[in-house]
């Protein structure tokens, strides 16, 4: 039995405490055989013809103890034997971790046509795109318009920031499109990271127009937490089809064609202060070709150490064994010492 327990190591080895039961079943099995210590009673002996009296005798615990034995060896199954390894395997790998809040403008102009549907629904999708990528990371979602607000705190569980970017309207607060207030609330969300690389992806179309921070004072925050901040200006070049005022008979939007006006200094002064980048995205294609690029840029590298836990399970062979001894007592009882009581 030592050899036993020296070989094998068990995934669940307070199940061994049922092999208890093995000496405590002997006890009383033969307490009570002594107990009873009645002749045998053998019903034809025309099966046994050439067999003495002798060998029935001397074998006629064979069947208990083969049951013993093969309810240890399922107990010992249960418990789920392994070969231990020695020396696990180990493997040196670089993980991602970083944490990142998407600052996105949902103001009237995000409903421009120039991107399909518009670049409002484009953002999320491409945004939507871009969380499935980071397996490892924690994202976050801020969206501002005249004022800035938390959609999503940061999260690792993707499918409900997934819901939540779907779930995103336009026209929830206040009109306008305050910059510095969808930064400054990224920011906030990160400050208290502890995590390797904080990052802030900033996306709009236009220019600050509403809030209390101007987007150079949140930027100045950003450099204090070692945020780093990557701005995209959202819109063609020239003119795009703007929604310009709201029909008082159907409530749709009127559209016109109306100047791009995006304030790429300010954007690329955030991204050069904070260590981060500024792009462009005049369609769909390029806005995804940006977010490509910022989950290329976006690999902070975490040494681990991994070990080769899936030991060898050999249960199957106690199974195995346990239900042969069953069918070898079956074939005995049956056959051999049918009869005797």
């Amino acid at each position: 039995m030592n050899s036993l327990f020296q070989k094998y190591q068990f995934s669940d080895p307070w199940i061994l405490w049922f092999l208890l039961l093995i000496p405590i079943s002997v006890i009383i099995y033969f307490f009570l055989f002594q107990k009873k210590n009645e002749p045998m009673k053998i019903s034809s002996l025309n099966f046994f013809e050439g067999i003495s009296d002798k060998w029935t005798s001397k074998y006629q615990h064979l069947g208990f103890v083969l049951k013993l034995i093969a309810i240890g060896s399922l107990i010992i199954a249960l418990a789920r034997p392994q070969i231990p390894i020695e020396a696990h395997s180990e493997t040196e790998l670089f993980k991602e971790g970083i944490d990142i809040v998407i600052s996105m403008d949902a103001s009237g102009s995000m409903l421009a046509k120039d991107f399909s549907p518009n670049r409002f629904e484009a953002s999320k999708d491409l945004a939507k795109e871009f969380v499935k990528d980071r397996v490892n990371d924690r994202v976050g979602l801020v969206i501002f318009e005249g004022e800035s607000y938390t959609q999503c705190p940061l999260t690792s569980d993707r499918e409900i920031l997934i819901e939540l970017i779907e779930s995103v309207e336009q026209g929830v607060v206040e009109q306008g499109t305050a910059i510095g207030m969808g930064l400054a609330t990224a920011v906030n969300r990160l400050r208290e990271s502890e995590a390797p690389s904080k990052v802030i992806i900033l996306l709009t179309d236009g220019v600050n127009t509403h809030g209390k921070i101007h987007p150079l004072n949140a930027t100045e925050i950003a450099k204090e937490f070692n945020i780093r901040v990557y701005t995209i200006g959202v819109g063609t070049n020239g003119k795009a089809k703007t929604p310009v005022a709201i029909d008082p008979f159907t409530g749709n939007y009127i559209y016109d064609y109306v100047d791009v006006e995006i304030d790429e200094k300010t954007l690329k002064a955030i991204a050069s202060e904070t260590g981060g980048r500024y792009f462009r995205a005049t369609d769909n294609d390029k806005l995804k070709s940006v977010y490509k690029e910022i989950n290329e840029l976006e690999k902070a590298k975490i040494k681990t150490i991994e070990y080769d836990i899936d030991l060898p399970e050999k249960g199957n062979l106690f199974i195995l064994f346990g239900l042969g001894l069953l069918l070898i007592e079956f074939f005995i009882s049956r056959y051999f010492f049918q009869g005797i009581s």
